[in-house]
């Protein structure tokens, strides 16, 4: 039975979105990354952030309400979960923050959407600026560097000697594949507009002469060829129905006989309510994208089957996700 929420439960949820605007807030001006040296007094940090003085104290001062900075006499200084995960250029730096920045605006419209279907465009997807590139990719390879050493122990490598990471973003799952098997190669497919930070994280893990980069939209560029596992991370969740679907045909056209097309994605039970992150991500998806959503086994499935797969089976990640995978049959 479901829990019933008592009117201070509920008027705290109501009031969450507060204590996480604070945060956003903080990161998106760089409080956090200033204070990295030592304690300082909110006149300073205006100072250098070239910010109201009165209006940076009172977020400083909510930032030690919330347990993120702390303060003796006048001056402030990080927490320790600050120093660690919210300083720029630290090795914990949380980098998936700077992307919810951006996601902010884009839930401040869901009563919008919810009315009218959407409040996006693909021109407006593909023409988003470095910034929101930059802050995209961050967040998709912070998220990955934890999940993906897991995750990509399911797939079996035996046969496989080249892999496609079709919108591979930063290439952290690749990066991951080709650690399990040291005779792989890789190819990450990508917007225009991505591959050259695709690029810089290759070439920052040192991993140039195994993984490669093209350029191109999905959607209406063909994909190379000639790969024995085709895999799509976090991708299907952006596309309407219809074009997941010509997605999964390319992607089929791509693999070798016998080869693999494995989606990972929040896959929805049919009632769409389970897992409770998906729901809410189905949300996220009406609001930052033009058609995008959460969806079934079945439906991934029925997109398979489509496109000549066989032998589809699902496994759900350790990270909360699920793959499931569709054989390019060998005749």
């Amino acid at each position: 039975m479901q829990h019933e929420l008592r009117p201070d439960e509920l008027s705290a949820l109501v009031a969450g979105f507060r204590q996480s605007r604070v945060v956003l807030t903080a990161v998106e001006l760089g409080i956090f990354t200033v204070l990295r040296n030592g304690a300082r007094s909110s006149e300073d940090v205006a100072a250098e952030l070239h910010t109201h003085p009165r209006a940076t104290d009172r977020l400083l001062n909510a930032c030690v309400a919330i347990g993120l900075l702390s303060k003796e006499g006048d001056r402030f200084s990080n927490s320790a979960t600050a120093a660690r995960h919210l300083v720029h250029g630290e090795k914990g730096y949380m980098g998936n923050i700077e992307h919810s920045t951006h996601l902010w605006d884009f839930w401040s419209h869901l009563t919008e959407a919810v009315r009218s279907g959407t409040v996006r465009t693909r021109t407006e997807l593909r023409e988003r600026d470095n910034e929101w590139g930059e802050a995209f990719i961050a967040a998709m390879h912070y998220r990955a560097l934890g999940q993906a050493p897991g995750d990509v122990n399911l797939i079996d490598f035996h046969d496989a000697a080249r892999v496609l990471d079709v919108g591979g973003g930063s290439g952290a799952f690749t990066m991951a594949m080709i650690k399990v098997k040291q005779d792989l190669v890789a190819t990450v497919f990508d917007l225009p507009g991505i591959i050259p930070i695709t690029r810089r994280y290759i070439e920052e893990a040192g991993l140039t002469h195994r993984i490669d980069t093209v350029a191109g939209d999905y959607l209406v560029d063909e994909l190379p060829s000639g790969y024995d596992i085709v895999f799509l991370s976090a991708i299907v969740h952006s596309n309407a129905p219809e074009e997941n679907a010509l997605l999964i045909r390319k992607c089929a056209a791509a693999l070798n006989p016998g080869g693999v097309v494995i989606v990972q994605d929040f896959i929805m039970d049919d009632d769409r309510v389970h897992p409770p992150h998906g729901a809410l991500f189905s949300l996220n998806m009406l609001v930052a994208t033009e058609r995008g959503d959460t969806f079934t086994e079945g439906e991934v499935r029925g997109w398979m089957e489509a496109a000549g797969l066989t032998d589809v089976v699902r496994r759900d990640t350790p990270s909360g996700t699920t793959q499931i995978a569709g054989r390019k049959p060998l005749d």
